[in-house]
């Protein structure tokens, strides 16, 4: 792929303000959040919604969510390419958090906040007792409904490339006996998973049609797989994704 210099330089722009960003907004709305969790919500809101402004008009990287956007207590299982897909599923859910891995809970800022938010860190490393972690994590700190974000393939993955969905997440859908919401995107084709450079065009998170509690665990897994590698592959190739060949 050859690439334009000066989207280069707009990409790089880009980054930097997007993380001194992140630290001005921690830091303005950190007093407030401290005793009040729902402005540390709206302090990640907010950022989520400045990231997706900013790459618009400074790379030309917009972005549109589709589907029906859940308002209750459902798992949220999506496709994971990039950051950026972090950042538009957070913003469009009205109570999310996440199932993430926990060494980012000593991150600086981030870690906080995700944790202030109800996050569960789990450890990945040892999988059996990560899943009866998380199982366990969920169901003690449930405090209020909301929206239960995994990635079901337990990391990024770039374009064309294929990672099986791990059964901790039917592990999740069976326990916590709660419909799900598969999730799709193509942001990888603009904001890859490694790299600094930026392509322009539009990025899409698509929220697909509900599986509902109850389904065989196994056969559960097996649909997921199949409805967002389907509607992820429809998107990127939407975005004109070529499977890498040029």
């Amino acid at each position: 792929m050859t690439r334009n210099p000066v989207q280069m330089v707009r990409s790089l722009v880009f980054i930097v303000q997007m993380y001194l960003a992140m630290v001005v907004l921690a830091i303005v709305f950190l007093p407030f959040a401290i005793t009040r969790r729902d402005m540390a919500l709206r302090a990640c809101h907010t950022y989520c919604r400045y990231v997706r402004w900013s790459a618009a008009w400074m790379v030309g990287l917009r972005s549109e969510v589709r589907g029906e956007v859940p308002d209750g207590a459902v798992l949220v299982a999506a496709k994971h390419q990039s950051f950026f897909d972090i950042l538009i599923i957070f913003g469009a859910l009205p109570r999310p958090r996440f199932i993430m891995k926990k060494q980012l809970k000593y991150a600086p800022i981030f870690g906080w906040y995700a944790l202030r938010l109800g996050c569960v860190p789990v450890d990945r490393g040892k999988r059996g007792q990560a899943i009866k972690q998380m199982v366990a994590a969920v169901k003690n700190g449930w405090r209020e409904p909301g929206q239960l974000i995994i990635y079901p393939q337990g990391t990024r993955v770039a374009p064309g490339a294929h990672l099986p969905y791990k059964v901790g997440t039917a592990v999740l859908y069976e326990q916590l006996g709660q419909d799900c919401v598969p999730v799709a995107t193509n942001v990888g084709v603009f904001w890859p998973r490694h790299g600094l450079y930026r392509k322009p065009g539009l990025a899409v998170v698509e929220f697909l049609p509900v599986i509902e509690a109850g389904e065989e665990p196994r056969v559960f897994l097996e649909r997921l797989e199949q409805q967002v590698e389907d509607a992820s592959n429809r998107l990127m190739q939407e975005a004109g994704y070529d499977g890498g060949k040029t």
